[in-house]
C-alpha cells in the first residue's frame, strides 16, 4: 500500500484501500485550496463528529464513523485560506449499490432512517420489501446513510460542477 491510502478498519475489513484521489474532501475545500494547507490538524481536532483524518497532511472525511453535519468549526479553526467555498454541500451524492439488502429482498431502511434531508425513501414493490430511491436534489453528501448501511450498499458518486456549486 502506498502512502496516503486509507487503512481504516472497516475499509480493511472490506478490503477497500481509498486512494488520495478518491478522498472525500471537507466542505467548503477546493483541490486549489487544499494546496494552502499545512497540515497542522486543527480541523480534525475541532470537528464534533471526529470524521476529519489526515493523510499525508491533507484533511479528508471517514464516512465510516458519522456524517458531516455541515457546523463548519472545521473552517473556524484553520489558520489557513483553505476552506474557501461553501460549507452547506459536497461536490458528491451518495449511491445506492446492487448489493442492498432491500433490493436484495431482505427489509431493511437503515439509510433512510438516518438521511436528515429524507433524500432516500423506499417504494413499494410487489412481492417483496420496499426498494430505495434516491433524490440526487435532496442529497447534501453528508454521508449518514454510509456508517450505518449493513452491507457497505452504499458509495459516493461525483456531480456535475454546476450544481454543486449552485
Amino acid at each position: 500500500m502506498g502512502e496516503g491510502t486509507d487503512t481504516s478498519r472497516r475499509n480493511f475489513l472490506r478490503g477497500r484501500y481509498d486512494t488520495p484521489s478518491h478522498r472525500v474532501r471537507p466542505p467548503g475545500t477546493t483541490p486549489a485550496s487544499l494546496d494552502a494547507c499545512t497540515g497542522c490538524g486543527r480541523c480534525a481536532d475541532a470537528c464534533p463528529m471526529h470524521i476529519i483524518r489526515l493523510i499525508s497532511d491533507r484533511p479528508a472525511l471517514d464516512f465510516s464513523v458519522a456524517e458531516c453535519t455541515f457546523c463548519g468549526q472545521c473552517a473556524e479553526l484553520c489558520p489557513e485560506p483553505v476552506f474557501t467555498g461553501r460549507l452547506r454541500y459536497f461536490p458528491h451524492v451518495v449511491m445506492i449499490g446492487e448489493s442492498c439488502l432491500a433490493r436484495n429482498r431482505t427489509d431493511c431502511q437503515a439509510c433512510r432512517d438516518v438521511c436528515p434531508t429524507e433524500a432516500i425513501r423506499f417504494r413499494p414493490r410487489a412481492g417483496g420489501p420496499f426498494s430505495p430511491e434516491l433524490s440526487d436534489e435532496a442529497c447534501t453528501g453528508c454521508g449518514a446513510c454510509l456508517s450505518v448501511c449493513p452491507v457497505a450498499a452504499i458509495g459516493i458518486r461525483e456531480v456535475e460542477w454546476e450544481r454543486a456549486h449552485v
